[in-house]
């Protein structure tokens, strides 16, 4: 443990000195100058948030919060997850389909500049840009006249939920706590002082989007209409309803604000909804949401909300723990954590990052919400990077690879629904640009469900992103094995093959099926063209999407000529091809070497490798060796979201020194924020998933009915224990090792069956019988 001096008195004694203050205060509940605890499940810090990358978010799936952690002043930044600007539209180019030939005969003639140049003009949606992510506004809390404060700390702990601010002015000691509630669909915030009736509070609602602020002596109402955006008219309506619920002192109105007098604590409830109901339905009454949901709120303390929360929380964020050895850096503030753990090993540091994630799924993607955007469901712009909407090509795809793996598969439910949804818009899209059956999305998509290609034809020109999206369906399916789910979302599945059936096209020298017009994601094969045919991704993906879809239809006994044509489909597509240096080709032709950025954040044409598994060590090792060649040539550090790519993918390949020393520049503040956000940079969340499932990759790893045991455990993490892990086909594992050596393997299988659980060159197949606890211990996997 580190101890900083100040003062001739140590950090730590300064913080004992300082809960012998607040204890003598006589509310001891009240303080919050506590000594950091030494576990990987709490953010904290010393110091206020004076950016939004610093502040903390709460969130319950729709609702966010970003939690500054002022003194005198705090600010709670808002959002709720179906705030976007514009309405209803279908962005279809109306020259699409008639033009899509000639982009093809162009494409094939190697004529790339003229058919980028024409997908540009015809084929891209109308408008070219889709509709962005909203901040709903701030709530300010003030107190006026606080004078000089001491002894202060903010702290989000991710076990409850909860956000927590203290510090003492003068002889009284404050604290705030914010949680955000799933059950009764409101952030709720206390304010206390530690003496009674010492507590003046001004409490006021801002917003940049067109709305009316009004104050009652009980509170705060705003409502107002979202804004236009690329010639969409706004059409969401929303309402914030913020309630203030003292405990002793006077409440009053003064002008579109409220002030509480000689309060001992104030409760303050804030709910937010808007008019959408589907992407094509935007009649809900949003004023009677919020008031509905602050009068069932109001009736409850905040004490009873908090804890129904966490209980909430904890069903699904305790199902899984870690322990990766050495914690002192806990000791730090966590800002400065991330500083000093790129000169010192904090294996602590990756347990929090790990368990930082898996909170940040579970508050910004449950049961009837919308999937987690770009930023999750926090955002405090109206005109956000990229959007902040959902991009396919990876992003979004990478915001729930942690989720079936690190146990938190209720947490895909949202991107299910939105796949729903877009299997009838893509349906459009498909029969009216393509004239193709089934459906398709391209690279981005929105609020709206929109499906056209849009951005600019050497970005959005990409039709395999709800290709990518249906493996996660199956994805669901396989580490469950339910298949009441499966045959709920097999016709989306199904569909999205069936478009592709209609659209490939056969390369005339090999008599291989390809796409076409397509490109392997943003990245340029020519200076600014990316267009192409074929590309290796698509054929990667494609051959996931058959294989799943035809094994869907054979589990289902349905649709047996269906599945033959898939069969025989697959068997045609472009096979992954070996360049001159020894790469894994990212396109039909050897373009690696010459393209103009070697070292590009995408690294598409491995996905081969990983999210899926048909490339690996065992069964392809020439693949597997030309995978290895192409992430050298890419390096090892890139944008946030892309650094946590590859340590996925360092880890399929069971180098696990090699996948820990991008982690630790994952970890560093080039890439992780100092509330431990992760920067692309700005801000994405993208990164803290791939980082998670990455840390999850390096000690488990599960394909088929095969199980392998610590594949790449690095030398940092020489012991520790994670339990909770849930492997393919309904099975928990628990892990312990010490030494760098297995001490022992727990699994806890939901379903019989049988699997093969590997660790380093032991193989060992094991029956399971559901329900009954199977452990192993040591390196030869000896049954106890």
């Amino acid at each position: 443990m580190t101890d900083d001096h100040t003062g001739g008195l140590t950090r730590r004694a300064m913080l004992e000195a300082s809960l012998a203050a607040s204890a003598a205060l006589a509310l001891p509940d009240v303080a919050v100058a506590n000594a950091p605890p030494l576990r990987p499940d709490r953010l904290w810090y010393a110091a206020p948030a004076t950016k939004w990358t610093e502040a903390l978010p709460v969130g319950n799936g729709r609702m966010g919060a970003m939690v500054f952690g002022g003194t005198a002043r705090e600010r709670l930044q808002l959002n709720e997850d179906t705030f976007y600007a514009g309405g209803p539209h279908n962005p279809l180019n109306p020259k699409a389909k008639a033009s899509l030939p000639e982009v093809r005969r162009l494409i094939a003639a190697g004529r790339y500049a003229e058919a980028q140049a024409l997908a540009q003009s015809d084929l891209m949606g109308v408008p070219i840009k889709q509709m962005p992510y909203q901040t709903i506004g701030d709530l300010l809390l003030t107190i006026p006249g606080l004078g000089a404060v001491r002894d202060y700390q903010r702290a989000l702990d991710l076990d409850t939920a909860r956000c927590t601010t203290g510090f003492i002015a003068g002889d009284v000691a404050y604290r705030r706590d914010v949680v955000v509630s799933p059950d009764d669909q409101v952030i709720a915030v206390r304010v206390s002082a530690a003496r009674k009736g010492a507590l003046d509070l001004d409490i006021a609602l801002t917003t940049p989007q067109s709305a009316e602020v009004t104050a009652q002596n009980n509170g705060l109402r705003m409502i107002g209409k979202g804004r236009a955006a690329e010639g969409i008219p706004g059409a969401l309506r929303f309402a914030t309803l913020v309630r203030v619920l003292p405990s002793g002192g006077a409440t009053q109105s003064v002008g579109d604000a409220v002030q509480v007098r000689g309060a001992d604590s104030v409760t303050i409830l804030i709910a937010m909804a808007t008019s959408y109901r589907r992407f094509d339905d935007i009649t809900a009454d949003p004023v009677a949401i919020v008031e509905r949901h602050i009068a069932k709120a109001a009736t409850r303390s905040f004490d009873r909300i908090a804890a129904d929360t966490a209980t909430s929380h904890q069903r699904l964020y305790r199902r899984v723990s870690i322990d990766l050895g050495d914690n002192a850096g806990a000791d730090l503030p966590t800002d400065r954590r991330i500083v000093a753990g790129v000169t010192a090993d904090d294996p602590g540091l990756a347990a929090l990052y790990f368990n930082y994630a898996r909170y940040l799924l579970i508050t910004s993607s449950r049961a009837g919400t919308q999937p987690g955007n770009l930023q999750g469901i926090w955002n405090d712009s109206v005109d956000p990077p990229w959007g902040c909407k959902f991009t396919i090509n990876i992003n979004t795809q990478m915001n729930y690879w942690p989720a079936q793996p690190l146990a938190l598969g209720e947490c895909v439910q949202p991107l299910v629904a939105m796949l729903k949804d877009l299997a009838i818009t893509g349906a459009t899209t498909a029969r009216e640009m393509y004239g193709a059956r089934g459906w398709v999305v391209h690279h981005n998509t929105d609020l709206w469900r929109s499906t056209a290609p849009v951005d600019g034809a050497k970005w959005g020109m990409w039709p395999t992103g709800g290709a990518w999206l249906c493996t996660h369906l199956w994805e669901h399916y396989d580490y469950h094995r339910d298949t009441a789910f499966l045959r709920d979302v097999y016709p989306v599945m199904a569909g999205a093959c069936r478009f592709f059936l209609d659209t490939l096209v056969t390369d005339p020298a090999t008599g291989s099926l390809m796409t076409s017009p397509s490109l392997s994601p943003e990245n340029e094969h020519r200076p600014g063209i990316a267009i192409c045919e074929g590309p290796a991704m698509d054929q990667q993906i494609l051959r996931d999407l058959f294989a799943q879809t035809a094994e869907a239809a054979e589990i289902l006994k349905i649709d047996g000529g269906f599945v033959r044509e898939l069969t025989a489909a697959r068997a045609r597509l472009a096979p992954d091809r070996i360049g001159a240096q020894g790469q894994l080709q990212e396109w039909q032709a050897d373009w690696d070497a010459t393209a103009p950025e070697q070292n590009h954040r995408h690294v598409s044409h491995l996905y081969a490798l990983f999210p899926s598994d048909q490339i690996s060590l065992d069964r392809t090792p020439a693949l597997a060796a030309a995978a290895r060649k192409s992430l050298e040539v890419r390096g090892d550090e890139a944008t946030g979201w892309a650094t946590a790519w590859r340590i996925n993918l360092w880890a399929r390949l069971r180098d696990g020194e090699h996948a820990h020393r991008i982690l630790r520049f994952l970890l560093g503040p080039e890439r992780t924020y100092p509330n431990m956000f992760d920067a692309h940079p700005p801000f994405q969340i993208d990164g803290n998933f791939g980082g998670a499932r990455a840390i999850g990759e390096m000690l488990m790893q599960s394909e088929g009915d095969t199980i392998r045991l610590l594949p790449a455990l690095p030398g940092a993490w020489s012991g520790g224990r994670i339990a909770g892990l849930r492997a393919r086909g309904g099975c928990g594992v628990d892990l312990r090792w010490q030494g760098g050596r297995l001490v022992e393997a727990t699994l806890r299988p939901d379903r019989a069956g049988t699997r093969t659980l590997i660790l380093g060159d032991v193989r060992r197949p094991v029956t399971l019988v559901a329900g009954r606890t199977l452990r192993l211990v040591g390196p030869d996997l000896r049954l106890v």
